[in-house]
């Protein structure tokens, strides 16, 4: 199968058989991410009488019950239900494909810049900011970063299982940096960490308010709120995959909740002269 896309008056090939998938695989009962120090995720065999889900024990097919928290378990997507009462559902979104960057930051501590988060920033906190993205994002165009992903280093694969709790707070945006990515018209933001705030932030989630407009200490829509944009976290970008444009299908389940596992698939292209 060959298809093309065409931007900015060029067009490319895309590359379907060079598919890379961004999600952490999530293996239940066994090693995995972990956020906040929730429950890991977990699979059951379903019993009942009679019945028992497990060929290995006699059951005639297998069959379990899987419990985990989409937020804090692994990959997974966020709609603007995450801050507010009103239902927008995470699987009726981002149903496109769509163009997407890559790009690749090394997160600094907030001692080293002059950037603003609420609550405010302490000097160990490890931040991505505006002058960051702006240098890297110089040379881009941001026709293609209706997507944006964002790739943290270090980057070593045990990043998949990480635990962040106290002892390994995460990276987060300053309000500059994420403001910034709004002026290029990010819609769909992906990123290798669990949260676009910071871990302990007073239950403010003052980036989540600014990505979707809502207003702060508010869980309500209003006029302005962007209820079409998704929030991706936890994602994992193996080293072996450059930075630069592709064209990205943010894979959701048609939960009717504010969260979802999800498997962002993103595919090379090929420009044709």
């Amino acid at each position: 199968m060959k298809l093309q896309l065409e931007l900015n008056q060029q067009r490319y090939q895309i590359r379907w058989d060079q598919a890379q998938s961004l999600s952490i695989p999530l293996a239940f009962n066994g090693e995995q991410p972990n956020h906040f120090g929730v429950p890991p995720a977990t699979a059951k065999t379903l019993e009942a009488v009679g019945f028992v889900g497990d060929t290995s024990r006699g059951g005639s097919c297998n069959v379990r019950t899987l419990e985990l928290i989409p937020h804090c378990n692994g990959t997974h997507t966020e709609s603007v239900s995450h801050i507010v009462n009103d239902d927008v559902m995470v699987g009726d979104l981002a149903t496109e494909l769509m163009p997407a960057t890559l790009i690749t930051v090394t997160p600094q501590v907030a001692s080293s810049i002059d950037e603003s988060y609420q609550p405010p920033l302490q000097d160990n906190d490890l931040t991505i900011s505006r002058a960051m993205l702006e240098q890297v994002l110089a040379t881009t165009s941001s026709s293609w970063q209706k997507a944006l992903i964002v790739r943290t280093l270090p980057n070593p694969t045990e990043k998949q299982s990480w635990v962040y709790n106290s002892d390994r707070e995460p990276p987060f945006f300053t309000n500059d940096a994420l403001l910034y990515l709004l002026e290029r018209g990010v819609e769909h933001l992906l990123v290798d960490f669990p949260s676009i705030d910071k871990m302990y932030d007073d239950g403010k989630l003052s980036n989540h308010h600014h990505f979707w407009q809502v207003a702060a200490e508010t869980h309500a829509l209003s006029a302005d709120s962007k209820t079409q944009r998704t929030i991706t976290e936890l994602i994992y970008v193996s080293t072996a995959v450059t930075d630069g444009n592709y064209l990205l299908s943010l894979q959701l389940p048609q939960f009717l909740s504010d969260a979802a596992p999800s498997r962002p698939i993103i595919y090379p292209l090929e420009l044709i002269e």
